[in-house]
């Protein structure tokens, strides 16, 4: 693990295999911090002849926090955007893009294959668009071009997504939140288990707990707007990835991000939610591996 100054933020980063591997760099979604990539998944695309990049994105995990923005008003955001207005926020996704192009950089990678999970895969594409050079191939799971008229999550999800711990703050009431929320958006047909979902929570509550840069990152979300068509000017080898069991961001996502960009390929995994759990790291790391040898 190490740090790296990129522009105005400083990104706690970690790397894996032989840098002589194909250059592979993962980018988590909203609040996730990049330890909460399983370990047999970052081992297995090193085997299969990558090396791995993982990083904190701006505002989670040990990276810079944005703390002199404050807290956003979600549901203010959410109104200005439905009425087309753009929303002022701390960040956009266009900067935790230019962030990603900036650490491929500083790294030495000249450019990498690149994959995005949730908004991580928003983050990715934006990367692609507004930093081609940067990007070999562009991987985008479980994710969505923002384009008007997309299903939303299911009330459940939405629910869920917003639930508060109670008592806040306290360990194993964030734990349980995050396991309620697994049940609800994850890859039940696969199921890891409670215990494994729970010990996830802990181990990122104990690094990390900083709730305000979730909601930061999730402003930088609503104002985001649509990438629908930047990504149809895309020329670089795509793979979308999603389940056809996420009910925090429809499969429709999916299938609209690869619609628009010329030459995708599609890859709809049955069962897998909103989640990368044991059972399907092998799925997906054939997934990702065969795109980036075929890219290279």
């Amino acid at each position: 693990m190490a740090k790296q100054t990129v522009g105005e933020v400083e990104l706690d980063y970690e790397r894996f295999g032989p840098e002589s591997g194909r250059p592979f760099v993962l980018i988590r979604g909203l609040g996730t911090q990049r330890t909460q990539w399983p370990e047999e998944f970052l081992q297995a695309l090193v085997t299969e002849g990558h090396h791995v990049v993982t990083f904190d994105n701006r505002d989670v995990g040990l990276s810079t926090k944005f703390e002199a923005a404050g807290a956003p008003d979600i549901p203010g955001l959410m109104m200005k955007a439905a009425a087309g207005e753009t929303p002022e926020v701390a960040y956009r996704v266009t900067d935790m893009a230019a962030d990603v192009a900036g650490l491929i950089e500083a790294l030495g990678l000249g450019a990498a294959h690149v994959a995005g999970i949730s908004m991580g895969g928003m983050i990715a594409q934006q990367l692609a668009c507004s930093h081609p050079e940067r990007v070999l191939s562009l991987a985008s799971i479980m994710s969505s071009s923002g384009a008007p008229g997309l299903p939303g999550p299911s009330p459940e999800a939405s629910a869920a997504l917003m639930a508060e711990p109670d008592p806040p703050g306290d360990r194993e009431a964030v734990a349980r939140t995050s396991l309620a929320g697994a049940h609800i958006w994850g890859s039940r047909d696969h199921w890891p288990g409670d215990d494994w979902v729970l010990d996830q929570a802990r181990r990122a509550f104990d690094r990390s707990y900083y709730p305000v840069g979730v909601a930061r990152q999730l402003a930088a979300v609503v104002a985001a707007g649509s990438r629908a068509d930047a990504l149809t000017k895309l020329s670089v080898p795509t793979l979308v990835i999603h389940g056809d069991a996420d009910t925090l961001i429809p499969p429709e996502g999916g299938k609209d991000t690869a619609a628009r960009i010329p030459g995708a390929e599609l890859r709809i995994v049955p069962g897998m939610g909103h989640d990368i759990v044991p059972a399907l790291i092998p799925t997906l790391v054939t997934a990702l591996s065969d795109h980036t040898k075929r890219a290279s």
